[in-house]
């Protein structure tokens, strides 16, 4: 895990909050985690703001959440989702040192409006800022009823701290 100073330094440079940029970097490590993730990381397209910004155009603004289109609709289980990130959660400690505590590990299943499944997920994490308190948290939607025109690639995301992760995330082509 990187330290305090860098997260400060690049705060400083490009005129974001510490905050901001610490949930950038644990949203990089989550990215490579889900990537390195046996079940999930060939078969989860990662989408959205987010997407754009780690994966295609770095200086894209700074998004908060993670965006999939899941394709397997079993993957859209309770049970499934919270057995899948407490083993993110353990590869993330120990790749990253971002400790992800079990208790911070939130998902909802509901019937979107176009009556397909789809599930809102919370994650919580202490990063380098090491702050008290309730931990910060980085929310994930996930569908399975979105039609993916192209094949997906994988793509190299975008990780501009000192503690690279070797991982790409599959992506939808733009």
């Amino acid at each position: 895990m990187i330290d305090r100073q860098e997260v400060m330094d690049f705060a400083r440079e490009f005129g974001l909050t510490p905050q901001v940029v610490e949930k950038d970097y644990t949203l990089g490590w989550l990215l490579a985690g889900i990537a390195a993730h046996p079940e999930i990381g060939q078969s989860w397209v990662f989408k959205g703001g987010t997407c754009l910004k780690k994966c295609y155009f770095e200086t894209y603004r700074f998004s908060e959440d993670l965006d999939f289109t899941l394709s397997n609709p079993e993957h859209l289980s309770e049970d499934f989702l919270l057995e899948t990130f407490h083993r993110v959660a353990d590869w993330l400690v120990d790749q990253a040192g971002i400790e992800v505590p079990a208790d911070t590990i939130r998902f909802e299943v509901y019937k979107n409006p176009r009556d397909h499944n789809s599930a809102q997920g919370r994650v919580g994490y202490r990063g380098p800022m090491q702050r008290r308190g309730d931990a910060p948290r980085i929310k994930l939607d996930l569908t399975d009823d979105e039609i993916l025109v192209l094949d997906p690639v994988m793509r190299e995301v975008h990780h501009s701290y000192s503690d690279r992760p070797d991982t790409g995330d599959s992506c939808p082509q733009l």
